[in-house]
């Protein structure tokens, strides 16, 4: 995988969790439950 697709992959990640927070009725977010959406968005990934 090339240096171009590897920074493609990350800020795909990125906009993902941006949609997921702005989308969510939460308006503050913990450490913790930014990381379990992280966590989801990583397992989403490997099941693609």
């Amino acid at each position: 995988m090339s240096e171009k697709e590897m920074q493609v992959i990350k800020m795909s990640t990125l906009y993902e969790l941006r949609l997921i927070i702005s989308q969510g009725e939460k308006g503050d977010y913990t450490r913790q439950e930014i990381l379990e959406l992280l966590d989801k968005i990583a397992t989403a990934k490997d099941q693609e």
